[in-house]
């Protein structure tokens, strides 16, 4: 299935690792040029290098920003760094993000403000800087990676849940404005996802271990993937391939959604 995006100017946040790394890929691989955000510098340069490789084939393009988002002119830097080098801007991707479980009478206000700030703040900026041009040229794309926990708060990622569940807010407004400009704004809600933010040491795979008692790693992943319908947590080439198409000409009456990619695990059917 062609796509339609290649040739297509993207930006995507948190490109270095997990889902927004594969998003960069597959995004590449459909020929599309790529602009890959970050803030660690290392491993960002490393990605970047698979998605240049990644976009030869398809004669796409991949270049790297070493960037944090919360910055509050990141917006604008993405912007006219992806104009910089690619032209213009067709396609966002708004994936920054991180989470860490505990209780609810744990979590200190300065870390309350940095999930806003995170997850809704620049995602804002992002979309204040990027939608203007797209809808002057009469198309572009959105997509911001929101959570099962904006739609089912997680009571052991509190103020996690409740940053996502106002950015699933905010993505509905910016799909509202601006969709008969050509601007299709969406939101997709994964679930767990084996990947770095799960699986690397200390984060919540093994944060989970703490909480549940489980002995063993391996147990923890398997009782984790066990409370999914589809019975295992998501891999992120999986969620990837569902954000690619909602940046992608296929999607073209897409507006406004917020698909669930949790292999079932929100059991709702909005």
């Amino acid at each position: 299935m062609d796509l339609g995006l290649a040739g297509r100017a993207c930006v995507v946040t948190g490109a270095s690792s997990g889902i927004g790394r594969e998003t960069a890929l597959q995004l590449c691989a459909e020929g599309a040029k790529v602009l890959l955000v970050a803030r660690g510098e290392e491993r960002l340069a490393a990605v970047t290098g698979e998605a240049a490789r990644a976009a030869e084939p398809a004669r796409g393009a991949a270049a790297a920003l070493a960037l944090d988002v919360t910055a509050e002119d990141a917006g604008e830097r993405m912007v006219a760094a992806c104009e910089e080098r690619f032209g213009s801007l067709d396609v966002l991707v708004n994936n920054a993000g991180a989470a860490r479980w505990r209780d609810l009478d744990d979590v200190p206000d300065e870390d309350w403000r940095a999930q806003y700030e995170l997850n809704v703040m620049a995602p804002l900026r992002a979309m204040r800087a990027a939608i203007p041009p797209m809808a002057e040229r009469g198309w572009g794309r959105v997509v911001n990676v929101c959570s099962t926990a904006g739609k089912r708060p997680s009571a052991a990622m509190a103020e996690y849940s409740v940053a996502k569940a106002a950015e699933l807010s905010l993505s509905r407004l910016f799909a509202d404005r601006y969709a008969k400009t050509g601007v299709l704004v969406n939101a997709v809600a994964p679930g767990p996802v084996e990947a770095e933010m799960w699986m690397e040491p200390g984060g919540l795979l093994d944060q989970s271990m703490q909480i549940s008692g489980a002995e063993s790693r391996k147990e923890a992943l398997a009782e984790a993937g066990s409370k999914r319908p589809i019975g295992r947590l998501a891999q992120p080439e999986e969620i990837a391939a569902t954000i690619v198409f909602l940046c992608s000409e296929r999607a073209s009456y897409v507006a406004g959604a917020a698909w669930s990619v949790d292999g079932g695990t929100v059991q709702v059917i909005i």
